[in-house]
This record gives structure tokens, C-alpha cells and sequence, in this order.
């Protein structure tokens, strides 16, 4: 499939786990990507996998502190000079922290919200005006499972993704006589540096669970399908549907992917 041969893709998060596999995705399917991130050796290990697979010559990449309104504003700007415009966003950085809530500091709480919910806010922001010029346009955002259903320890996280869950949807009000497309993806059950704590991001440090927890609260967060957790590729493949004119006519929603774990 060459669904993305000659589209304009800036993909966030784009040095480990769904952002990484979403990276090669669009590329095997012809696209040119700017993958950016906060962890450069990260970025570097995503070329290394695009020169394996031989489709380097799209790629470029750019550090970037999602969080940080500096950042954000010359990562997009680069990225936009790169691809000579934008037509479509992913917004897959983000972390991932648990605590009991009740001790969790105000900085652990604004951390996480400044990465995930306000980090994706900035990204959009900054690109709309490239992207109501670009082809087709859309935006894809990561929400979660955690967004509509239970996750213990997790307060902070789930937080900050039904936040983006609900921006997705008044964003694809707003811009929908003009055009752009917003989708979000709720991924659960998946393995990737996130989850594991093994991304290359310096931000992702993984889930940290208390070491009380009662792990038998996560017993309806198992998958009915296979025999555990998914790989990032499962997500990748629907980020990459949605992006493409595939997704022309899914816009103010999000897609759960998570194997059944949650019916």
C-alpha cells in the first residue's frame, strides 16, 4: 500500500514504542515523516530502522520538549521546512506515571498534564494553520483506555487523556468546515516503552506502580484476545487508517484498541 506517497506527516513521540512503529509505518506506506521527540538517541535508533527497511531518505527528525511552548514552536517549524507543509499530526509523545493519589504532589500531577494534555494542545496549535493548507488534513491524538475506564493509580494520566479525548472532539467541531479531521486513538493493553518503562524517551519511565499495589484491581485490564499484551505495530496500523484517506469520513471520535479488554 502507498496510501501516504506524497504525504506530509509530523509524528511526535517518534523515538520508541507506537510513535517509533508508527514512524515505519507511514513510511513503508511512502510517506515523507519528520519524527520528533525529546530523546535524541531515540530518533537515531528509529533511522537506523528506517536505513534497515530503506526508506531513510523520507525521514527527518527534530528534538522536541512537547511541554515546553519554545520547543514546540521551533520543532514545528523545522518540521514544516522539511516537508514544505503538513498534512497530517500525530500526537503520540507522551508519559506515563502512577502513585497513590493521595500522595501525589501538585508537581507530579502538572507534570503529567504539561506532557500529555498541554503538550498536545501546543503541537495543534502550532500546526493548524499548515495543516488548512495541507492535503486532506488530519489529526490524529492519543487518549487511552484510562480515559473511559477504570485504571488504579493512574489518576493523573487518566486525567490528562480524557482531556485530550474531549479536545479531539470540540477541535473537529471547530475545524470541520475547514476541513481537518481529529481522531483519537485509545490504546490499552499494548506493550511498548511506555508501558514497560524501557522507551527511549527520558520521559518515559513507565507506569511505576506503587510497590503496595493491589494488583488484583488490574484483573479486568487483561485482553480477551491473544495471549497478552499487543505490540506498538497494532496501534500503528490504525493510526496510519486514519491518517490516510482510508479515514476520510471518521472525524470527533476516538478508537479503542485494546483486544477486547474492555467490551
Amino acid at each position: 500500500m502507498n496510501r501516504y506517497e506524497g504525504r506530509r506527516v509530523l509524528i511526535t513521540g517518534g523515538g520508541s514504542g507506537i510513535g517509533q512503529a508508527t514512524v515505519l509505518r507511514v513510511l513503508a506506506e511512502g510517506g515523507h515523516v519528520v519524527a520528533a521527540d525529546v530523546n535524541e538517541a531515540g530518533l537515531a535508533a528509529t533511522r537506523e530502522q528506517a536505513v534497515a527497511a530503506g526508506t531513510d531518505a523520507r525521514l527527518h527528525t527534530v528534538t522536541v520538549n512537547i511541554a515546553d511552548e519554545a520547543s514546540v514552536r521551533d520543532a514545528v517549524a523545522a518540521a514544516l521546512a522539511a516537508l514544505g507543509g503538513l498534512d497530517v499530526l500525530v500526537n503520540a509523545a507522551g508519559i506515563l506515571r502512577s502513585s497513590h493519589t493521595h500522595e501525589t504532589s501538585l508537581d507530579f500531577f502538572n507534570k503529567i498534564i504539561a506532557v500529555n494534555l498541554t503538550g498536545t494542545f501546543l503541537m495543534i496549535r502550532e500546526a493548524i494553520p499548515a495543516l488548512l493548507q495541507g492535503h486532506a488534513p488530519a489529526v490524529v491524538n492519543f487518549s487511552s483506555t484510562s480515559a473511559s475506564f477504570a485504571h488504579p493509580y493512574m489518576a493523573a494520566y487518566a486525567a490528562s487523556k480524557g482531556g485530550i479525548q474531549s479536545m479531539t472532539h470540540a477541535l473537529a467541531s471547530e475545524y470541520s468546515k475547514q476541513g481537518v479531521r481529529f481522531v483519537a486513538v485509545a490504546p490499552g493493553s499494548i506493550s511498548s516503552g511506555m508501558t514497560d518503562g524501557t522507551g527511549s524517551s527520558k520521559e518515559n519511565v513507565g507506569p511505576g506502580l506503587p510497590e503496595d499495589a493491589d494488583m488484583s484491581l488490574f484483573m479486568k485490564l487483561a485482553p480477551a484476545l491473544g495471549s497478552g499484551f499487543a505490540g506498538p505495530e497494532a496501534v500503528a496500523g490504525v493510526v496510519a487508517m486514519l491518517g490516510s484517506v482510508d479515514g476520510s469520513f471518521i472525524t470527533g471520535t476516538e478508537i479503542r484498541i485494546d483486544g477486547g479488554t474492555h467490551f
